[in-house]
């Protein structure tokens, strides 16, 4: 595996997208330095007679309580222990080590005062393979990720539960397997690991890697899609993209036009066509694809900022020797970053199921038969596959819906506002599982469009994505249990396979890149 030395600060997207496929990470050691020196001044506070919160005091409304030095790390056990309240699901292992490096790179940023020991721990577990069971449900994103970060933490001390070697084991026994001895948490050091918004900031990073990667494979089955209805290819000239100026409506218009470059399809048809204008599904891919990527590439500025930000409570500022209590676990950035990826999702899976339903509509198909199957009436086709499509978009529609608006006070109304940036994020994971699925509909119905209009072919680029398919799914001759066939062509989708295979045809890279 190969391991990532972060200077925290200065963490790109392409190393969160290598760190999120498997990647290792480590803190650069110029930082080592400026962490002792926080916690020195964590250690010297927690010793002094002055309150200082989360140090020797307790947390939230408890405030006001003072805590005697010698209770100081029991106090941090306890509230580890105390926030181990998740429930639902784990996290897939991915999000969660994810999550894991990105709470490095903000203890790396010397603000929190946490001992090297605490950060070398979590470096550890991740290069040998610990995945601490993180129930996904039970954060609103506020007072950071309380209780998913808490069961993070209850592993680096021994409790809670692991994952090693894909088996579930606890907490104690899964450092021990990894030749790892449970930490004993010094001042500050509990809060500081489970404030923070690094569960959210994961869960919304995954999803947008996954959207931007869902919004490759919608052009290429956009492309296949407007050679199977024998649709314009003018509404993808630059010049028209160019008019408007939306880089992502240029950059998806390019793309639209490389991949339907050469295609006898699109010859064939060029004259005597007597349809004036194609529908929106088919003419206006660059506008609604191109502000897709423009949603995405926002939303990624504001996530590797917040990658890269320290946000537990309070911070400690070395230079000056101070603590000060803020509000930087507070998530709204995180949450209107998910929201907007959501809507991206959501219009994604808009645009390609009216793409279906114009392909298997013989009123709208240019000649193709009903359903796109040969022998109609006998054979129903794709109509019910069409009808899944329209049940995933409806539920993206509805999943689509600001998280970010919604709010409910916490903690004795002491946390009386909240982002909710946790469900915000956790239901892009969803929602891109949905629109593979989708896409992937997408894909079946426009490869067997296209083959029916043989012997004219489209583009070599598309006609090797079409071959990539046929290699696990064959064309669509008389009905059958079709699920399986959704099931692959998803696979392929949400493997990536779509663009890599037009990529290698193409012999260059058309699609657009995030940043």
């Amino acid at each position: 595996m190969s391991t990532i030395v972060a200077e925290p600060g200065h963490v790109s997207l392409d190393d969160l997208v290598r760190v999120y496929a498997g990647a290792l990470l480590t803190l650069d050691p110029a930082y080592w330095p400026r962490v002792e020196a926080a916690a020195g001044i964590v250690a010297k506070a927690a010793q002094g007679a002055e309150p200082v919160y989360g140090i020797n005091t307790g947390f939230g409304k408890l405030a006001s309580k003072r805590i005697p030095p010698d209770q100081t790390a029991q106090l941090q056990r306890n509230l580890i222990l105390s926030h181990c309240c998740g429930v639902g699901p784990a996290t897939p292992e991915p999000v969660v080590r994810l999550m894991m490096a990105l709470k490095i790179i903000s203890l790396g940023r010397g603000a929190s005062g946490v001992r090297c020991e605490i950060i070398e721990q979590l470096q550890a577990m991740l290069a040998r393979g610990v995945s601490p069971f993180v129930p996904q449900q039970g954060s609103v994103g506020a007072s950071g990720d309380l209780a998913p970060l808490a069961h993070m933490t209850a592993v680096m001390i021994g409790e809670g539960q692991a994952f090693v070697d894909g088996r579930l084991v606890p907490g104690r026994e899964a450092l021990a397997r990894a030749g790892l001895t449970p930490v004993t948490l010094g001042p500050k050091e509990g809060l500081a690991l489970i404030n923070g918004t690094q569960f959210s900031t994961a869960y919304a990073l995954a999803g947008l890697f996954r959207a931007h990667d869902l919004l490759n494979a919608a052009l290429v089955t956009g492309a296949l899609s407007v050679d199977a209805a024998m649709a314009s290819t003018a509404p993808f000239r630059p010049e028209i993209q160019a008019l408007r100026g939306h880089p992502g409506q240029i950059a998806a218009g390019r793309v639209l036009t490389e991949l339907l470059d050469g295609s006898a399809i699109r010859l064939s048809h060029l004259e005597g066509d007597e349809r004036v204008q194609d529908p929106y599904c088919l003419r206006c891919q660059p506008q609604v694809a191109g502000a897709a990527l423009d949603l995405l590439t926002q939303a990624a500025r504001t996530l590797v900022t917040e990658a890269n930000a320290v946000t537990d409570n309070p911070l400690v500022l070395a230079d000056t020797g101070e603590i000060i209590s803020g509000g930087n676990f507070h998530a709204e950035p995180v949450a209107f970053a998910a929201d907007q990826i959501a809507l991206a999702l959501s219009e994604l899976g808009a645009i390609s199921e009216r793409r279906i339903a114009t392909l298997v509509d013989p009123a709208l198909n240019f000649g193709l038969p009903p359903f796109l199957t040969p022998e109609p009436g006998l054979n129903s086709g794709f109509m019910i596959a069409e009808v899944t499509a329209a049940a995933l978009f409806a539920e993206n529609k509805q999943r689509a819906l600001p998280c970010s608006i919604d709010s409910t006070p916490t903690s004795a109304n002491q946390e009386d506002h909240v982002s909710m940036a946790a469900h915000a994020a956790r239901r892009l994971y969803d929602m891109a599982d949905n629109l593979a699925a989708i896409i992937g509909i997408e894909l079946l119905v426009a490869a067997q469009g296209i083959e029916l209009r043989a012997p004219r072919g489209t583009s070599a680029a598309l006609s090797a994505v079409i071959a990539a398919l046929r290699a696990h799914v064959p064309a669509l001759v008389h009905d059958r249990y079709m699920a399986d066939d959704l099931a692959k062509a998803a696979a392929l989708v949400g493997g990536g396979v779509l663009a890599t295979v037009a990529t290698h045809a193409l012999g260059r890279d058309p699609f657009p890149k995030l940043g």
